[in-house]
């Protein structure tokens, strides 16, 4: 992750933009009027919470996330605007300019290692030598096609087979420690970490490799399990087991199903349940809360039913209190004075498992029986009422009061006030008090409890992610990732992808196709180096491009160092792949814009456009996309359908 896409999962858009705008709730969105011009008719400034961006649909018609709209308010230059987020996340920043470029490098090089081991351990896995292994996956019941699916593999038990595997493709023992795959030896050299264990691939929500777990095979090895070290890579609580694969699901069913291992997250993926992720043997982090909100509010626990499956869930539910968004309810106290009260803004419920059953054995005997399951799945309230009263002697006042003073924060949280009402008076039943005594014991509790939210408020949320929109954001987050990683590699050609865009009757790549202020930025210095003939193109960007804020370094191999050894024809495939990049980049561009005004047109309560406005600007991507349209074709051979198009269908 770089330093802003940290910066961005720990501040919120919405606390920067309310300091200076009066914003107003529209449906899951926010609208204003805009900081940035003049006016005071129509409410034409929008701010997307859930992708983190912002757009003036008026006079500005300009956009951008967190880092682009402190930018334009402060007047601030990138570096001035990275030091002053970071010291408002909490993010220490080791270099403000040009980082090490040997620490991009190596950090790319330990992504190759790792694909490169999964490749090793799912040879072995179907070599003789993993027999048993795949036997146990198969008694499992997973098939050939889940097992590629997750990678799945095999650490044979020689000390280190895996590291002259890597050495002979390169890389050395520092790399191989560095990535967690091996120990340092005394004496010197290394010895493989994974031996003799069932291999589980760990990626990242976005499917980059990061670490390893290890299941062992012969019940006499210890541990049981056995998690990648702390890496530059690898934090077990950051990450969550499955997610690169369940967050479409937990986006499109709104969603998340969080089990306890490996084996579970699978089989429910097999059976269909794709929804689920794992946070691989811990409880629940902070990190890992706010990685799920990206993707949804709604939360199942399905942990073991055990004493320590229950204390992983109380502690989780905990952290969801504090990670989660609460909303602020305007109330009238006692004496008639206004105040705020918090409210959870999310659905946290918890299922009970069968005792001695784990969910990849649910759903093999019967998968209808899961879905009944989460079904079943109790408020987070009814939860904790039950789980902190069974086997206590509740005659006891003591333990009646430090019951009610864990659950009447959580009945405090739920949003409707009638559910409150109904769980306090459940509480008052089951601990055999009078109602009027939990509310007391609420009300001198509220003090503290609300200096505690006004701490963390001090805290700007982190960003989350739309379902509506996000997945075009997402396809042009990496769309633009790879141009600029391009440009950067080969500045110069900058020019012929114009010159190509231009003969598709398209204008010049510009700032407007890049939706990240670092990536803007990055395209900025890029341009800016073929403007100057100081120096060459390569040293100005080594000088002014801001690297540490940017996951942007080129990857050495995109071509030839030695341009002069590359064939022509395979240059100009390079450059063609670019081109259509841009293209699909700006397909998703105009898409992304009509899906706006569509929704601010016919969900928001005031329209920044009229009817005609409307109207005339959808004619206009429509066109755009046209034109785009017709260009992808025309890279097919036919480059001179877009240049005969009619002037009407033109921009500008």
């Amino acid at each position: 992750m770089s330093v802003v896409d940290d910066i961005k999962s720990r501040l919120d858009l919405i606390d920067f933009v309310s300091q200076t705008v009066k914003l107003r709730k529209a449906g899951k969105n926010y609208t204003g009027f805009c900081p940035f011009h003049s006016n005071t008719r129509t409410p034409a400034f929008v701010v997307f919470p859930e992708t983190q961006t912002w757009r003036c649909f008026g006079q500005c018609n300009e956009g951008g996330d967190l880092f682009g709209y402190v930018m334009k308010r402060e007047g601030w230059d990138f570096a001035e605007t990275l030091r002053y987020l970071a010291e408002r996340a909490g993010v220490t920043l080791t270099q403000y300019e040009r980082p090490d470029a040997p620490s991009a490098s190596e950090q790319e090089r330990l992504q190759q290692l790792l694909e490169a081991t999964v490749q090793f351990f799912r040879e072995r896995l179907m070599s003789p030598a993993g027999s048993e292994a795949l036997a146990y996956l198969r008694k499992r019941g997973l098939t050939d096609e889940t097992i590629k699916v997750w990678g799945l593999g095999f650490a044979p038990a020689g000390w280190n087979e895996l590291g002259t595997e890597l050495k002979r493709k390169g890389f050395d023992d520092a790399e191989m420690v560095n990535a967690g795959v091996a120990n340092d030896r005394e004496g010197g050299g290394t010895f493989d970490k994974f031996r003799n264990r069932l291999m589980f691939p760990i990626r990242d929500a976005y499917g980059k490799m990061n670490g390893f777990g290890g299941r062992v095979l012969d019940p006499n090895d210890l541990p049981k399990y056995m998690n990648s070290p702390r890496t530059e890579l690898f934090d077990k609580g950051r990450l969550l087991y499955g997610m690169d694969l369940a967050r479409q699901s937990i986006r499109n069913s709104g969603q998340a199903v969080i089990v306890e291992g490996y084996m579970d997250v699978i089989g429910l993926h097999q059976a269909g349940y794709t929804n689920a992720i794992s946070p691989m043997g811990t409880a629940l982090t902070e990190d890992q809360f706010r990685l799920l909100k990206r993707f949804t509010r709604s939360v199942v626990l399905a942990l073991d039913p055990d004493a320590a499956g229950e204390r992983a869930t109380l502690k989780g539910l905990e952290t969801a209190r504090q990670t989660m968004d609460l909303e602020g309810e305007l109330r009238f106290d006692a004496k008639g004075l206004l105040h705020v009260e918090n409210r959870l803004n999310a659905d946290v419920r918890v299922t009970t498992l069968p005792d001695g059953v784990d969910p990849d054995e649910i759903v093999l005997q019967d998968p209808q029986r899961w879905q009944a399951i989460m079904d079943e799945a109790k408020p987070v309230v009814v939860h904790v009422m039950q789980a902190l009263t069974r086997g206590q002697d509740l005659e006891d006042a003591k333990v009646k009061r430090e019951i009610a003073g864990q659950v009447l924060p959580l009945i405090e949280d739920v949003a409707d006030a009638v559910e409150r009402e109904s769980y306090r008076q459940q509480l008052a039943r089951l601990l055999r008090v009078d109602e009027r005594a939990l509310r007391t014991q609420h009300q001198t509790q509220r003090a503290t409890r609300r200096n505690r939210r006004n701490e963390t408020a001090a805290e700007p949320a982190p960003k989350v992610e739309d379902n509506r929109f996000q997945s075009t954001a997402d396809r042009n987050r990496l769309l633009e990732q790879h141009t600029i990683v391009y440009l950067l590699e080969r500045p110069e050609d900058l020019y012929k992808l114009d010159k190509q865009l231009a003969g598709l009757g398209l204008e010049h790549l510009n700032d407007g196709d890049f939706s990240g202020t670092d990536r803007r930025l990055a395209f900025g210095v890029v341009r800016d180096a073929l403007r100057q003939d100081a120096v060459s193109a390569q040293d100005y960007i080594a000088e002014h491009l801001p690297a540490a804020a940017f996951d942007v370094a080129p990857p050495k191999n995109l071509l030839d160092p030695d341009q002069s050894s590359l064939p022509e024809p395979s240059a100009e495939k390079v450059l063609g792949d670019q081109v259509r990049n841009i293209l699909r980049l700006r397909q998703n561009l105009v898409e992304g814009r009509t899906q706006q005004i569509l929704y601010l047109q016919s969900e928001t309560e005031e329209k920044p456009y009229t009817d005609e406005e409307a109207h005339f600007l959808m004619v206009e991507l429509l066109n755009q996309r046209r034109l785009i349209d017709l260009a992808l074709k025309g890279m097919d051979g036919s480059p001179s359908q877009a240049s005969r198009l009619p002037n009407k269908w033109r921009r500008g």
